[in-house]
């Protein structure tokens, strides 16, 4: 008999619309059938002007699910802007001590990073609802082989190496953008020897420009030992290459490894934040949570 699993669906950041409910039943069924029971949230749907609850009901309800021990798999379904608001009301100790996998993408990069930081404990870039697009399948059956056997392929990243061919460490970062919300903050992460991962859905070459200026400007550059290059959605749709960018900032010797399976598509895979990243073929990632 297949063990089965508890989960919960949070929204921190913008609350989803109204017309998203028949998504989330949809999604709750087919975690149902991948072996999670699923608890949804009271906040995961917004009531005005994209607010599904204040600060602290979201930050309440998040930390009843982290101290739930049923609980293995926090899924926020939700991004936008709001996320970095509860981060001061969360419980670092109990998410520490917690069997809970917190998921999310996007704006969500805060807790992500927030979490690495403060506990050191790894968490999963990915957004669940993908399960429902138009690349299901492949996901459906890369998270049922997760979940179900432990298998690695959601986890696997190809790409190509712009500069170097190998690198391996602790992964820090995700959504460019709501990574440098936390820049000057307690939570942000120590990106001394870390693998750097970038990505973005919004922002053409000037966005960029600013984005890879702060952070070379606050001394990221000098410290990691590799970046990881995800999509950058709206650049792309204009047919611009965020490489030739990049380049510009990354210190000598930095590899670069450059992949269209993370950010904000629907075939995208999951990285996990503050797991561990190494080369396991030249033209390969895997990472480790």
């Amino acid at each position: 008999m297949r063990k089965r699993y508890r989960a919960a669906l949070t929204a921190c950041s913008n609350g989803l619309p109204q017309k998203k409910e028949k998504e989330i039943e949809d999604l709750s069924s087919l975690l149902n059938q991948n072996g999670c029971s699923v608890k949804a949230g009271d906040h995961l749907f917004e009531t005005k002007d994209g607010i599904s609850g204040s600060r602290e009901e979201k930050a309440c309800e998040l930390m009843g699910f982290f101290m739930d021990r049923e609980v293995r798999f926090i899924f926020d379904v939700s991004g936008g802007d709001m996320a970095n608001e509860i981060l001061s009301d969360l419980d670092y100790e109990k998410i520490k001590k917690s069997p809970a996998l917190f998921w999310g993408y996007s704006d969500l990069t805060v807790i992500l990073n927030a979490i690495y930081a403060k506990t050191g404990k790894a968490s999963v870039l990915y957004q669940i609802r993908n399960l429902l697009y138009d690349h299901g399948e492949k996901q459906r059956r890369d998270f049922g082989s997760f979940v179900t056997k432990g298998t690695e392929d959601l986890f696997s990243l190809n790409g190509t190496f712009i500069k170097g061919s190998r690198m391996k460490g602790i992964v820090v970062g995700g959504n460019i953008r709501c990574f440098l919300k936390l820049a000057g903050t307690p939570y942000f992460p120590n990106l001394k020897g870390k693998i750097l991962l970038l990505e973005a859905r919004s922002g053409k070459i000037p966005q960029m420009a600013t984005y890879f200026s702060q952070l070379q400007q606050i001394g990221v550059f000098d410290e990691i030992a590799g970046l990881i290059l995800g999509t950058f959605t709206q650049m792309e749709a204009a047919q611009k290459d965020i490489v030739e960018l990049a380049l510009r900032y990354v210190k000598e010797g930095t590899p670069v490894f450059r992949t269209m399976e993370v950010g904000h598509g629907t075939d995208a895979k999951a990285v996990g934040i503050g797991g561990y990243v190494e080369t396991i073929q030249g033209n390969q990632l895997k990472t480790k949570i």
